[in-house]
Parts: C-alpha cells; sequence; structure tokens
C-alpha cells in the first residue's frame, strides 16, 4: 500500500463518523470554524531518526529550528497565521542533557520568530532513536482559507520560490557532506509565512499547499482534490539544479497556489513588491477527468517518470 492509499483506508475508516464541526481529512491542516467569521486550523508532523534526519549531520539547534519550520509550512499553505504549537519528544537516554537543551533552543528560536507560543506536549524515553511530532495551530478569517479543491480551469500554477536545493542538500548529506550550502538549506528550511497570510487575503488565489514532497507529487493533490489537470512547461520551473531534482526532490517548502488568469500579472507584481521577488508561472491548470500533469518542454509533450516523495 503506498502512503497516500493508506490515508485514503484511515479517509474511508472514519467517513461514517460526525465530524464536530472539523472540515474531514484532505488538506495540508484540519479546519475547524469556532464563530464571529473565524477558524482555526490545524496540523501535525512527525520527524523520524534515519528517515527524515540523521543526527550525525544535523545539529540539535537546527534541527529544533526545522521540526516547527515544516508545519508552519502547512499553516501558511491554509492562508493562516500561526499562533501556538505542541510538542513531543521521544528521546534516547544520551539526549536528554545539553543535546535536549540545545533543541529547545532551535525549537524557540522558530517559536519567537514566528510569535508562536508553546502550550504543550510530552516526552517520553525511547530505546529506537528520536522521533519529533510537533502541532502547529493558526487562526484565520474563515474567508481566507485556501483549499487543495479550489482550482479553476485556466488558473496560473505559481510557486513562491526556487526548487531543489533542498534535495541537492540531501545529496550532499547523503554523500558525507554536511555543510554545504545546500545542505544547510535542506537542514534549515524557512517557512513562507507572511506569503501564506498574503496570499489568503487574494481573493484571485484559489487552491493552495506547500511543497514538502516536490510538484510532481504535491500537484497532483490539488488535481486530484479539484477534478482538474495540469500543463506544466519545465523551462520555467526555476530549479537550482536539474528540473527532475527540482520536481522531485521535495522539502523546499515553498508555496504552490493557483491564480486566476486575469489577475495573474497584478498578482505577481504586487508580491514582487511586498517580498522583493516575483512568484513563478510554472503551468496552467487544465479541464481534465484524469488529475495528472502532462510535462511540456518548449511546447513539446514528453512522458517522463518523475514522482515526488513517498513514505512506503
Amino acid at each position: 500500500m503506498s502512503e497516500f492509499g493508506f490515508i485514503d483506508t484511515i479517509r474511508s475508516m472514519f467517513a461514517s463518523m460526525p465530524f464536530n464541526g472539523f472540515e474531514g481529512i484532505g488538506d495540508d491542516c484540519a479546519v475547524f470554524p469556532f464563530g464571529d467569521g473565524e477558524a482555526l486550523v490545524l496540523t501535525t508532523d512527525l520527524l523520524a531518526e534515519d528517515v527524515h534526519f540523521l543526527r550525525r549531520a544535523t545539529s540539535p539547534f537546527l534541527l529544533g529550528r526545522k521540526s516547527l519550520a515544516v508545519n508552519l509550512s502547512d499553516v501558511a499553505a491554509m492562508g493562516a497565521r500561526p499562533v501556538a504549537s505542541m510538542l513531543s519528544l521521544a528521546l534516547p537516554r544520551e539526549l536528554t542533557g545539553e543535546w535536549a537543551d540545545e533543541f529547545m533552543r532551535g525549537y524557540h528560536d522558530m517559536s519567537q520568530r514566528y510569535g508562536v507560543q508553546l502550550v504543550g506536549g510530552d516526552t517520553t524515553l525511547s530505546k529506537s532513536g528520536l522521533t519529533v511530532n510537533v502541532l502547529a495551530i493558526g487562526r484565520v478569517p474563515a474567508g481566507n482559507i485556501k483549499r487543495r479543491s479550489d482550482a479553476r480551469e485556466g488558473d496560473f500554477v505559481m510557486v513562491g520560490g526556487r526548487l531543489g536545493a533542498s534535495a541537492e542538500g540531501l545529496k550532499d548529506i547523503l554523500h558525507g557532506n554536511f555543510d554545504t550550502a545546500y545542505a544547510m538549506q535542506h537542514k534549515n528550511p524557512e517557512p513562507q509565512v507572511a506569503e501564506g497570510i498574503w496570499l489568503g487575503t487574494r481573493a484571485e488565489v484559489h487552491a493552495m499547499m506547500d511543497l514538502s514532497d516536490g510538484v510532481a507529487s504535491d500537484l497532483v493533490h490539488i488535481l486530484e482534490a479539484s477534478h482538474v489537470g495540469a500543463v506544466v512547461e519545465t523551462e520555467h520551473v526555476p530549479a537550482v539544479t536539474s528540473v527532475e531534482r527540482a520536481v522531485c526532490g521535495g522539502e523546499d517548502y515553498k508555496l504552490l497556489f493557483t491564480v486566476e488568469p486575469e489577475a495573474a500579472e497584478r498578482l505577481m507584481s504586487e508580491y514582487a513588491a511586498e517580498f522583493g521577488s516575483r512568484p513563478f508561472a510554472i503551468g496552467r491548470i487544465v479541464a481534465s477527468s484524469d488529475p495528472v500533469i502532462e510535462w511540456r518542454e518548449n511546447g513539446r509533450a514528453f512522458n517522463p517518470d518523475w514522482h515526488g516523495f513517498s513514505h512506503y
């Protein structure tokens, strides 16, 4: 069973139960409206040693920062402002002293950067490696929430920054080069929090999510939820390395979003004025009964076997 096949099984298992005000599984965050036109969004993410990180390759400070950053990226992808987090740690005994203190300094650094209070969590002893679990909570006007299911035919597909640095950094790390510029970007991502909040206020932005597994997988989630297809022009992908690595590598934590075509140029200009660089338009949403990406290079379709990261 694939990772997302497993998620679909879980979704089906719980479909007949009451949702108690929550929106169901399917976006970067769960959504809970709480009155006065506002909603809370909640997300959780696990980082497991030797799956998401190598302890020998990263400092506890940077791992603490990244543990929260990847969750704040999900909150930003909903157009929400992060407000709080909860942290649970399964720590091997040798990490319960100075290492844990440095980890928490990094976690506090990222929390302070975005005004995110730590409001609870749990700790336990681990006999099989380090595991980190974070719950992040955001707050957003209900009308600003961006979902994967709102892409429309004709929309431009955009990304909020250059892609592939994290994948290149992971390659460096796996070759024993822990301190290259790319390796540092892999170990110390910066979530697009301000950009997500700003894009949430824009009615011309339809669907949005963050890039954790790569365009080749993450864009398909938008297509499936919105019942559409997409064309991606590979020469427009803002790759810092090969296009394949840029769209398949994952962990860039840039925003992926679709924009009404008539407003696209204005939005790109105003985004640049606000954040210092333009987003990149890499393709279009098209009508399709099959939620797939058609890859084109200089106008010519080709059929690469490109897939983003999957755990299973």
